[in-house]
């Protein structure tokens, strides 16, 4: 049985995989090297993952990005200095994995400086890069910053799939050579993939595809509809679709030899619940290894995103500003904004979410209840799950 090899981004996500909160194990998010210790601020836990998008510029043109990012440029990305004292903010209250991602963070010139700067500050650095730019020479100065890992998309099994939804011919060649030259410089990857209507069929495929390259962990994100994601509600699975896929996710647990689950899917922890019991297993770390320690959604309990600009959000999905790390420091965003501190606050939520007995392991996907709702507290509206006891 494949009890989830550590591995690793996003998520990133958080994603692009980098902006979603990911899961987490005794420190161990997403698969992501194993964090250092957790402090707390003020007795409240530090986070465990932060994701930054330290550049929106892109060289690519996804269609399902949460940022609508291009080639730029952005004004106010933070300046060096600013980054260096970002850092020493994050670390000052715990020692998070923090995802370095975009647009992407190859475009930005002091990249490996940010990730020297953060691993000398006893940070778990890693990075989400499209891995169209990765040549042998950078992976090389990434590997010697200390990232420990990074994450790669493939959006499909074939050149035709992935190439249309990235909307740059030559892009899957070219992610795939990167991910080659990664290798050569002995770093860590893993494989994310977002998953529609239209590339859902070639997932299996992009599996295989997945354990042939060598990678560490494979992470499909389902849809969550901000940015350019929009345009394409009609290829958004549908919530029969997200159960189903999620219980294949669960069917393939014993036999894959890497770390694979679904990110942006809080309630897959819900189905390994319920397919546990069925089957008369106890969830435990013996029997399913990280993912019996992983919970859906952290969005502001364990994870945070960080924007180019320096606002501090729930994730990269939901664009609500929680606060300014130009105003505020990391450390009081993160104990006082008052959105935080909504999502902490589980019996709070609204509908079924507020009140389901999975709530604690699951939470729901709050960046896509807020985009179809204008409320994160709302339930998440691809579960099908009705909970055995209602709100009176």
């Amino acid at each position: 049985m494949n009890k989830g090899t550590g591995g690793h981004p996003g998520d990133f996500p958080e994603g692009r995989p980098a902006g979603h909160p990911g899961s987490v194990d005794d420190g161990k998010p997403e698969g992501h090297p194993r964090g250092g210790p957790h402090h707390s601020v003020d007795g409240l836990a530090a986070p465990r993952l932060v994701a930054w998008e330290v550049t929106r510029r892109c060289n690519l043109s996804c269609r399902h990005c949460r940022a609508a990012a291009n080639k730029g440029p952005y004004p106010g990305e933070l300046s060096t200095q600013k980054c260096f004292e970002v850092i020493d903010e994050i670390a000052a209250v715990g020692k998070p994995i923090v995802i370095l991602t975009g647009g992407d963070p190859m475009l930005r010139d002091n990249v490996y400086e940010i990730a020297r700067y953060g691993t000398e500050k006893g940070l778990k650095m890693v990075m989400s890069p499209c891995g169209t730019l990765l040549n042998e020479e950078n992976a090389g100065k990434l590997k010697d910053a200390g990232i420990e890992r990074i994450s790669i998309s493939i959006d499909g099994a074939r050149a035709e799939t992935h190439d249309d939804f990235r909307r740059v011919s030559g892009a899957f060649d070219e992610a795939i050579k990167g991910i080659e030259n990664a290798k050569k410089a002995g770093l860590e990857f893993q494989i994310n993939t977002t998953v529609t209507k239209v590339n859902l069929a070639e997932l299996p495929e992009i599996l295989k595809l997945a354990i042939d390259l060598g990678a560490a962990a494979f992470h499909p994100f389902l849809l969550v509809p901000t940015g350019r994601g929009k345009d394409l509600a009609a290829q958004e699975l549908s919530p029969e679709q997200y159960e189903e896929t999620l219980n294949w996710v669960y069917d393939q647990r014993e036999s894959v030899p890497l770390h694979f689950k679904p990110t942006c899917a809080p309630h897959y922890y819900r189905i390994l619940r319920q397919r546990a019991h069925e089957e008369g297993l106890k969830v435990t770390p013996e029997e399913f290894g990280m993912d019996a320690r992983a919970k859906g959604c952290l969005g502001g309990q364990g994870f945070c995103f960080i924007s180019y600009r320096g606002e501090v959000q729930i994730c990269g999905f939901l664009d609500v500003k929680c606060g300014d790390l130009n105003e505020q420091s990391f450390g009081d965003v993160w104990r006082d904004s008052p959105v935080f501190k909504q999502m902490r606050d589980l019996d709070s939520y609204h509908g079924r979410c507020g009140y389901c007995e999975y709530r604690r392991f699951c939470g729901g996907c709050r960046a896509r209840a807020f985009e179809l709702t204008g409320d994160y507290l709302a339930e998440e509206p691809y579960c099908v799950y009705e909970p055995k006891a209602r709100k009176k």
